[in-house]
């Protein structure tokens, strides 16, 4: 596996990193991520498609773009990657063309597993705002049998929460969800998902919510609930609530998935959140603890190398971190790419975006999971 690396930064295109033999016209996939006014212009796909003529273009907006051990703004950052023994197949479906979000997974899946023989990962790139984040992952766990990860996540749209734009092999659009099928005994894929957020408050219980709609807690208004543990961030709303997101358990499980806000209805009260929240599950509340979240990279990335059992060296990492994390670490942002690098190493090709959503198994399971609020690494090496 080789890679080329470009970014977009003022105007400007420039290179990052070409492996030696990389070759353009043999690259067989290109993962650009990029603020949503520039991911959306057509300029942005010409440029790609006639210098890598022959890969699967895939693009997606986000809160902010990773590359190396940087993070931009207003950018655009593409990563070409030329595969030596591995076979991809790239596939789109417009979320309007389906009656939920669980049929789009489990077509997306059905369709990679019936491509071709030894589909070894499954990589996802999701509108993040027009598609429901837990229901996507069910429908893509209708493969658990084929012990094959799924890893991802949603795009982004910076803080706003207005619309996200993808594409594949065409400018990117709204409501579209891409997935990369990897094929073959040669790929090898790590995955690690990690928060590091505190929780505080005592343990309480969802009483009312339907899927990603939550009513009440305890039998009391959720979001009035809510708001008093705001304090002098209630008037922020919804943007504040990035700052306090919920740790769920479902069905007492003893993982903990976390919950995301992205909007508020003060008429019924309720508040919409990234992924589903069944009732009957145990919530707690969360804050944040800044040298854990930044650590909590260094977890993931350890992650990857437990789940990669081949000892291989990794050669392209995919880091999808929340939007959330961003907006409390600020100017420290980096210090979190920087923590999953020094793990992963100067060899690896690192980029990534801030996203509205990550998708990734808990560590070493195939099942895979919505997560809100983590740092979610993909790993990719060839024997």
């Amino acid at each position: 596996m080789k890679t080329q690396q470009l970014c977009f930064l003022n105007k400007e295109w420039s290179e990052f990193k070409t492996d030696e033999g990389f070759n353009a016209s043999s690259a067989q996939l290109v993962l650009a991520f990029g603020a949503s006014e520039l991911i959306s212009n057509s300029s942005v796909y010409t440029y790609l498609q006639s210098k890598y003529n022959g890969a699967n273009i895939v693009l997606s907006s986000t809160s902010g773009e990773i590359i190396g051990e940087s993070v931009h703004d207003h950018s655009v950052v593409v990563t070409a990657v030329q595969f030596e023994k591995t076979s991809i197949h790239a596939i789109t479906v417009n979320v309007k063309d389906f009656e939920n979000s669980y049929l789009v997974g489990e077509h997306l899946a059905k369709v990679l597993n019936d491509k071709a023989k030894e589909l070894a990962a499954i990589f996802v790139v999701s509108d993040g705002t027009k598609i429901n984040g837990s229901e996507l992952v069910s429908g893509l766990n209708t493969l658990k049998a084929k012990q094959v990860p799924v890893t991802g996540g949603l795009a982004g749209d910076a803080a706003r929460f207005t619309q996200t734009f993808t594409g594949l092999n065409e400018p990117a659009s709204e409501g579209n969800v891409i997935a990369i099928g990897f094929y073959g005994k040669h790929i090898n894929v790590g995955h690690g998902s990690f928060g590091g957020w505190d929780e505080f408050g005592r343990e309480r219980v969802i009483t009312k919510s339907h899927k990603n709609i939550l009513y009440e807690i305890d039998n009391s208004n959720a979001l009035d609930l809510y708001k008093e543990y705001l304090g002098p961030y209630v008037d922020e709303l919804p943007g504040s609530a990035l700052l306090f997101p919920l740790s769920i358990k479902v069905n007492n499980s003893d993982k903990n998935l976390v919950r995301t806000i992205l909007s508020i209805n003060e008429e019924n009260k309720s508040m919409v959140f990234a992924g589903n929240l069944p009732e009957g599950s145990k919530l707690r509340l969360m804050k944040a603890n800044f040298e854990k979240l930044i650590q909590a990279s260094s977890v993931a990335a350890e992650f990857t190398q437990q789940v990669n059992h081949s000892g291989n060296t990794n050669q392209l990492a995919i880091l999808i971190s929340c939007v959330g994390r961003k907006l409390i670490l600020q100017e420290r942002t980096f210090e979190e790419v920087e923590a999953a690098k020094k793990v992963l190493g100067d060899h690896t090709s690192i980029t990534g975006f801030y996203s509205y959503g990550e998708i990734s198994p808990f560590n070493l399971n195939v099942n895979c999971e919505l997560h809100n609020q983590t740092m979610t690494i993909t790993t990719f090496s060839e024997v």
